[in-house]
């Protein structure tokens, strides 16, 4: 547990208000001072939007987000970002495909929810329906999830793919009758009373019991750059803390820096999600039971242990446990 007097040593607020360095100023500054991220379709990765300044206090000079689309594990792939908070389960469809990416550490748990309209009370009702998505995380869990109660989501649903941006018209218009959705646009379907929530992996079992999004990274920028891994997961985890302990404070952050747009609907989101779960969870955990998952549903076809072992890489996580006390 973070006490709240233990908030300006081990959060981000420590970095922005000057305070020591600690190790990070005893090792090596990073051998690149450039950081390439995803902006996701998501404001629940906002630990890597917080840390921003952060990343400047550990020597990155030039701190890039670029748009992903929602497919942050195929930039990944593609070299073109070098780390970013993902949802857990594409990154392991990569893995599986020997694509160069790295699992590094945890994030935290939940953010995707599955809301349907009246015909839809639990998953099995989506047999036959239509459900809307909008980037591949969303994608993959509903595979996975349909097909943990025996639904094949090839054969049993039809796929729509929208943006963000129209998925609430088109549930409101009967278009869909499902929608796989993360913050903010969850928030504003709450807000405005539209359909029930059928899947919440903050909250419901097996799925809030491991990590949703996890820290990865580009296989050749970690080999290249041990450092500046480090040093760039150190500040994603500090921000990490921030947003648990200052859910206001970091909602104010992504509105200023124009990474949300509601405050309300962010620091709704900074207060649900679980951030401190990093300290907390084993992320080997994570990827055995999404491994097992798409196993499943025929998605991948290496076993837990293989993709542990070609597409893990827990050390920075585990000295960082040390030097922040998790």
């Amino acid at each position: 547990m973070i006490r709240r007097r233990d908030f300006l040593r081990v959060s981000g607020a420590g970095a922005l208000l000057g305070l020591g360095a600690g190790r990070a100023g005893a090792e090596p500054p990073p051998e690149t001072k450039r950081l390439t991220l995803a902006l996701t379709t998501s404001i629940c990765q906002a630990p890597q939007y917080v840390a921003e300044p952060l990343f400047k206090a550990e020597g990155f000079t030039e701190v890039r987000y670029v748009p992903s689309a929602g497919a942050e594990a195929q930039a990944l792939a593609k070299g073109e970002i070098d780390l970013t908070l993902t949802f857990a389960a594409p990154v392991l469809l990569r893995i599986d495909v020997n694509d160069p990416v790295l699992l590094l550490g945890g994030g935290h748990i939940g953010c995707i929810e599955l809301v349907g309209n009246p015909r839809v009370s639990a998953i099995r009702d989506l047999k036959g329906k239509t459900v809307l998505v909008y980037s591949d995380p969303a994608h993959v869990l509903l595979a996975i999830a349909m097909a943990h109660v025996g639904l094949d989501l090839r054969k049993d649903v039809t796929l729509v793919r929208r943006k963000p941006a129209d998925a609430i018209g088109a549930f409101e218009k009967g278009e869909v009758d499902a929608v796989m959705t993360s913050p903010p646009v969850a928030q504003e379907m709450r807000a405005r009373g539209l359909g029930r929530v059928i899947l919440d992996t903050t909250k419901d079992r097996p799925w809030s019991q491991y990590f949703c999004c996890m820290v990865a990274g580009n296989r050749e920028f970690v080999r290249k750059h041990p450092v500046a891994t480090k040093r760039a997961m150190r500040a994603i985890l500090k921000s990490t803390d921030m947003c648990a302990l200052e859910p206001e404070g970091a909602a104010r952050t992504l509105v200023d820096r124009k990474f949300a747009t509601s405050y309300e609907y962010a620091a709704q989101t900074m207060r649900e999600l679980p951030y401190r779960a990093w300290r907390d969870y084993v992320p080997e955990d994570t990827v055995r039971f999404y491994a097992l998952r798409l196993y499943e549903a025929g998605m991948i076809k290496s076993s837990p242990q293989k993709i542990l072992a070609q597409g893990a890489d827990w050390r920075f996580l585990n000295e960082l446990r040390k030097e922040l006390k998790a």
